[in-house]
């Protein structure tokens, strides 16, 4: 089976399985630090687009080196589902960065009064 070959689909999902975790383990870890709040888990965002960005690419790569082989003419499942849950940590990092906006322009409102 060629698919357990392909380095770049595996890797592709495992970092989109990292870009989807990273912004829930660090709002979950808000709850056990007494220095480190909500607002502060505002700087795993980037963290979680890098790694969603790397998880699409990777699974562009590994699609185009399945693609390339003569035994294996279906897409590898890893390279889809790395794709699949690269855009979504994309996009749950997309949702964070639109909260904290969201939060920063009622504290701005507020603090006009």
């Amino acid at each position: 089976m060629t698919t357990s070959r392909s380095g770049a689909a595996w890797a592709s999902l495992l970092t989109g399985l990292a870009s989807v975790a990273t912004i829930p383990v660090a709002v979950y870890a808000t709850r056990f630090s007494g220095s480190y709040d909500l607002l502060h888990a505002g700087f795993a965002i980037p963290i979680a687009t890098a790694l969603g960005i790397a998880a699409v690419v990777l699974a562009r790569r590994g699609r185009r080196r399945s693609s390339l082989t003569l035994s294996a003419p279906r897409q590898p499942w890893p390279a889809t589902a790395g794709r699949v849950l690269g855009i979504l940590g994309i996009c749950l990092a997309a949702s964070a960065l639109i909260a904290l906006g969201v939060y920063g322009l009622l504290e701005y409102v507020g603090s006009r009064d």
